[in-house]
């Protein structure tokens, strides 16, 4: 059985998911299951979680950014965020993603 998809607006920078247009500022619009919520928030979460890692790690400057392999862990939750509010979003959140260029070429 499908479960019914119902309307969130998400913003990125702060990690905000909300089924409102006017509560808060937001950037995508996308229909989405609750089990698809669950899993972006997750992502949000984790998201999270490394830039504080990588915010007491900036303090320590001993290898530079493109040569730490911590950072493909931030890269590749963003990446994980961007494609699902791709699959999810309206028309106007899929252009908008594919003019970033941040999902890997589809071949």
């Amino acid at each position: 059985m499908d479960e019914q998809k119902k309307t969130y607006y998400i913003d990125v920078g702060t990690g905000i998911i909300s089924r409102s247009a006017s509560g808060t500022t937001w950037s995508y619009k996308i229909q989405a299951s609750d089990e698809e919520i669950t899993q972006l928030r997750e992502l949000f979460n984790q998201n999270y979680s490394t830039e504080w890692k990588n915010f007491f790690r900036a303090h320590v400057p001993y290898v530079q950014y493109h040569y730490d392999r911590e950072n493909d862990d931030y890269d590749g939750t963003i990446q994980q965020v961007y494609g699902m509010l791709y699959n999810l979003g309206d028309e106007e959140a899929k252009t908008h993603i594919e003019s970033m260029n941040i999902l890997p070429k589809q071949t």
